[in-house]
């Protein structure tokens, strides 16, 4: 059978960690509107009878600088030196740039065969289509464009057997009933990111990170879920606390319902929202909180 890994790659806001979801068929990577809504390499993986294909979903490519950007930009890079196949996934809605030819090109002369997923086609003009193909091939990008929209689920068969025909031969990575590498305890603090990232605005679910403190399952199935939201500033802290508490309630009411949906039982969440100053700048810190450098 075809069994490899693929290199997710693209700017922020294309549309990568949807496609990953749609595409294994399972949430595995929390979305968002907002850039830096991935800041790590995860798994998702798509068994079939004839191939196995691991996505590995990448933080965006993102220009701000950073303790936490840097450490997110350098997983990008490793990533793709890394893998079978790079699928390069570009906004389609957003048009076509200079600067969007010349990252694809770097990533198309690395030597490892790439495609191009061409996202969010449900959303444009479909004569925009052929005229950004012809802006792509005239610029020197020669691999396979395949226009998609991973919420209609347009064209992802055509890709997904696009990229399972590049892979090599070999046995499957990881058995048939498994979906991520991720941890159900990472996923939980996942999803309350999510909907930091959703519901605040600005800066200020860029400055937070998630601890989980507890995760336990008790006999009867249920879970206990105790975590801390850290923030940057004071003020963020108010603001994420809201009047009376009422926009970290709704906030967690949100999140604990997801959770309750990813696990499949029911789940007892405590919330505490604590300032550690700067700390996405903070080696230390970065460390702590999960995002150390990885192997």
């Amino acid at each position: 059978m075809k069994s490899g890994t693929v290199a997710v790659i693209g700017k922020a806001n294309a549309g990568k960690s949807t496609l990953v979801n749609v595409l294994v068929g399972e949430k595995v990577a929390i979305v968002s509107p907002k850039p830096q809504t991935t800041r790590d390499r995860i798994l998702g993986v798509l068994t079939r009878e004839q191939y196995q294909i691991v996505f590995v979903d990448t933080p965006g490519i993102y220009r701000r600088k950073g303790g936490l950007t840097d450490r997110m930009m350098r997983t990008t890079e490793a990533t793709a030196k890394d893998v079978d196949l790079i699928l390069f996934v570009h906004d389609g809605h957003a048009g076509i740039g200079e600067d969007d030819i010349e990252l694809m090109l770097r990533y198309a002369h690395s030597g490892i065969p790439m495609l191009v997923a061409y996202t969010k086609i449900d959303i444009m003009p479909k004569e925009r289509i052929p005229e950004d193909l012809k802006t792509l091939y005239e610029g020197g990008v020669t691999a396979d464009v395949y226009p998609v929209s991973a919420r209609k689920g347009q064209n992802l068969k055509r890709l997904e057997q696009g990229v399972a025909a590049l892979l090599p031969e070999g046995e499957p990575l990881f058995p048939e009933d498994i979906v991520s590498d991720r941890s159900e305890k990472f996923m939980v603090a996942e999803l309350m990111r999510e909907k930091i990232l959703l519901k605040y605005e600005k800066e200020i679910p860029h400055g937070v990170a998630i601890v989980v403190n507890t995760f336990a399952r008790r006999e009867n199935g249920t879970y206990d879920v105790d975590l801390d939201i850290v923030c940057e500033k004071k003020n963020h802290k108010a603001i994420l606390i809201g009047k009376r508490g009422a926009a970290l309630k709704e906030t967690a009411s949100f999140a604990r319902q997801d959770m309750e949906k990813f696990l499949g039982a029911k789940v007892f969440l405590t919330v505490y929202v604590k300032v550690r100053e700067d700390w996405r700048d903070s080696p230390a810190l970065l460390k702590e909180f999960g995002y150390g450098e990885e192997t």
